[in-house]
């Protein structure tokens, strides 16, 4: 079917009005929830094949993640959509206002590789549960996984939502389509694209982009237990996540100890030889590993002046590059971009100070990490920085949190989803006023405008000092 064929089915449906009754929302949800958890084998496998994914890593970071949301959100969906009552001045009484939640229509929900059924159907949730329709455009560069969605939510979600295979063209086609709200996750250059097609129709879009996340460190944290955590925020998915710390400051002591601590995580996580281990990830595709594995190469040539700590292996045939660490200075090759892979550089600063200086000299991250027992860092962090998420102690395990927003600032997006904050996403927040016409209580600021009505006009309209004297 063409993208204007697909659009305009998903148009009809939602003109009929059967998305707009909590019944129909939550008929699609539950609905979404019957499919991941009986074919849970079959997106196992796909994101097997695409990722190589560990099944209880799939559970954990896509099949389970989503059905936490979406029980989480038929609990407290009818509440969600209560109107909400607004005050209303004394001018104005007796009279109600409210806000109400209206659905926007169809969502067109553009989603990437690297997590390929959350990242579509987390969004997809989201629109549902605020009655809108569907039209969700998986990544062909996740090809086992765009198959399995190809295969199974047309059965289970009828013409909620569509599913659209295939690649540039095919996203290219569906940009040129007029839709009542874009939802992109990817990186952003091709979020620029996204966002000039929706302004030809005035489209509004949510850019859930990536960027540098960093961690700050200081001598005061277990630095084995920190060394856990940051290991295995970094390498899962093979460092293929964009809250993924990608790198890490910290004074020469604190990173020394942090040095010492990282091989024993990345041991006690993936083995002596994580290339065996069936818990760890593989590069996407071969340019991925190409990229990624130059960059390393690059830091690590005679001259470079960076000193590896541990792996800095790999594998060209089968996309693999080993849990990679690293010291660098600011101007490596690491440090140019998003690195999207398992190597995470270590840099040096000398203070607190410079830390905050370093992060804010640069894009705003869509995460912050810092491992700090000290609460005037803390402070520090969260007064003195802008990112999408500041975690202290731990990374990624924001996007668990169905209350907690997720998004980014400035260059790793705009807009945020999960939970309540994706209903406020995909809703259009109507504001209601209900005003009898008797008794007609604005007859007093009707025209002609004598001296009393002045006064009441002054007293009960708008402070009296905004008004000159005459």
């Amino acid at each position: 079917m063409s993208a204007d064929a697909t659009v305009a089915a998903a148009r009809t449906v939602f003109d009929s009005g059967i998305t707009k009754p909590l019944a129909w929302r939550l008929q699609q949800l539950a609905a979404m929830n019957r499919m991941l958890c009986e074919q849970r084998d079959y997106f196992a496998d796909a994101l097997a094949e695409d990722l190589g994914k560990h099944p209880a890593e799939s559970w954990l970071t896509e099949l389970g993640f989503l059905t936490s949301e979406i029980a989480h959100t038929i609990k407290h969906l009818e509440g969600w959509l209560k109107p909400r009552k607004a005050a209303v001045p004394l001018a104005l009484l007796p009279a109600k206002a409210f806000t109400v939640l209206e659905p926007l229509g169809v969502v067109l929900v553009i989603a990437p590789w690297n997590y390929p059924l959350q990242l579509l159907l987390a969004p997809a949730i989201g629109a549902l549960a605020a009655g809108n329709t569907v039209v969700a455009k998986p990544s062909e560069l996740a090809p086992a996984s765009s198959t399995a969605l190809a295969r199974w939510v047309p059965e289970y979600l009828g013409g909620a939502v569509s599913i659209v295979e295939g690649g540039v063209p095919e996203t290219t086609e569906l940009l040129d389509q007029r839709f009542d709200h874009i939802f992109y996750t990817g990186n952003s250059r091709v979020g620029r694209i996204v966002m000039a097609a929706a302004a030809k129709h005035l489209t509004p879009v949510t850019l859930e982009l990536g960027g540098k996340s960093p961690v700050y460190i200081d001598d005061t944290v277990d630095m084995a237990a920190a060394a856990r955590r940051i290991a295995w925020g970094k390498f899962m998915n093979a460092g293929q996540t964009c809250v993924a710390p990608d790198y890490v400051l910290g004074t020469g002591p604190a990173l020394a100890g942090l040095a010492a601590e990282l091989p024993k995580a990345i041991i006690e996580l993936y083995g002596t030889d994580p290339a065996r281990s069936l818990d760890y990830g593989r590069m996407i595709h071969d340019a991925a590993f190409a990229r990624v594995a130059d960059m390393v190469a690059a830091d690590l040539a005679e001259g470079a002046g960076s000193v590896l700590v541990s792996g800095g292996g790999s594998d060209a045939v089968a996309r693999y590059i080993e849990p990679t660490v690293l010291h660098v200075d600011a101007q490596a090759r690491l440090m140019d971009s998003e690195i999207f892979g398992p190597v995470l550089p270590l840099v040096t600063v000398d203070s607190l100070e410079d830390a905050l200086d370093f992060i804010n000299e640069r894009d705003k991250p869509l995460s912050l990490y810092v491992f700090s027992e000290d609460k005037a860092v803390r402070t520090q962090f969260t007064e003195r920085t802008s990112s999408g998420a500041l975690n202290f102690g731990v990374p990624v395990a924001h996007l668990t949190i169905p209350d907690l927003p997720f998004g980014g600032v400035g260059e790793s997006g705009m807009g945020s989803y999960h939970g309540r904050h994706s209903i406020k996403t995909f809703s259009h927040r109507k504001a209601v006023l209900e005003k009898s016409l008797a008794p007609d209580t604005l007859a007093m600021i009707y025209p002609p405008y004598g001296a009393v009505k002045k006064q009441l006009i002054k007293r009960f309209v708008a402070p009296a000092r905004r008004f000159r004297k005459g």
